[in-house]
């Protein structure tokens, strides 16, 4: 596995563990000279560039892209499967219908970009035993970003301009992606969606984290027009059917439970 040490490669390694794996952990050194890479049931690639700020797009190609295209040669090269932690945001940013694994690809920004061009390169190599999931937002205990941040201003009764909000959103518990990648392990070498189940509205996503945290969340109306980003009012839904179907997966933890775990880890920070 590549990205151990990131927010789920540090969850996937207990999941593979604990499911009676071995897992050896790669780093972009030990990929050119790697012997136990032949030995290896699969290669789960997950070590990206995610969230952080202020980074190039061409640093982002360097290691969303180029890197995994590397991954995957070696993979090839040893005729092992390739697991690869793509995105949702490959098919963009908002839409009115859910996403499913055949929609248009149609990148927003540099990240999604990225990861959309590292499929595509992934898919021309020859050999290669491909399987890409594609999350929407992922969150659990030590989750980053805008989450985080949510969750930060609901917990200090910051009032927020989100109450007339009338979306739908697709979320992924950190438990659930990584027993997603567990049922990907063996498969046929398809693209799978994955989410917790329902969209929820980001009206319903606050109030749930409220009562999560033990602190109603504080919501006003205000013309969504005029709040900035798709983030928070934008439609983001995916249809995971497919996965559901073919692998026979369901999330093993449900969404309240998920952000019952992660609202305990934000408290006992």
């Amino acid at each position: 596995m590549t990205g151990a040490s990131g927010f789920v490669g540090r969850y996937l390694c207990t999941a593979l563990a604990a499911a009676g794996h071995e897992v050896l952990t790669l780093s972009r050194t030990m990929l050119n000279n790697s012997p136990d890479v032949a030995q290896a049931y699969a290669l789960v690639h997950l070590a990206a560039i995610a969230h952080r700020r202020g980074v190039h797009e061409s640093e982002l190609r360097k290691v969303n892209s180029a890197l995994a295209v590397q991954v995957g040669r070696q993979a090839a090269a040893a005729g092992v499967p390739m697991i690869f932690m793509s995105s949702v945001k490959v098919h963009g940013e908002e839409s009115l219908a859910p996403f499913r694994e055949r929609s248009a690809i149609a990148p927003r920004d540099a990240y999604a970009r990225s990861k959309a061009e590292a499929e595509e390169a992934l898919r021309a190599i020859e050999g290669l035993k491909l399987t890409v999931l594609r999350p929407p937002l992922v969150y659990g205990p030590s989750v980053k970003a805008n989450f985080l941040a949510l969750m930060r201003a609901i917990a200090r009764g910051m009032p927020l301009p989100l109450a007339g909000i009338e979306n739908r959103r697709s979320l992924v518990y950190v438990g659930n992606l990584c027993d997603a990648v567990l049922a990907c392990l063996g498969s046929s070498g398809k693209t799978y969606l994955v989410s917790d189940g329902p969209p929820l509205s980001t009206p319903a996503l606050c109030e749930a984290i409220g009562a999560a945290l033990g602190r109603p969340a504080r919501l006003f109306r205000f013309p969504a027009g005029l709040i900035p980003g798709k983030a928070l009012t934008g439609n983001l839904e995916v249809d995971d059917s497919a996965i559901r179907r073919e692998l026979a997966w369901k999330p093993p933890v449900s969404f309240h439970e998920g952000l019952r775990l992660t609202a305990a880890w934000y408290r006992n920070r």
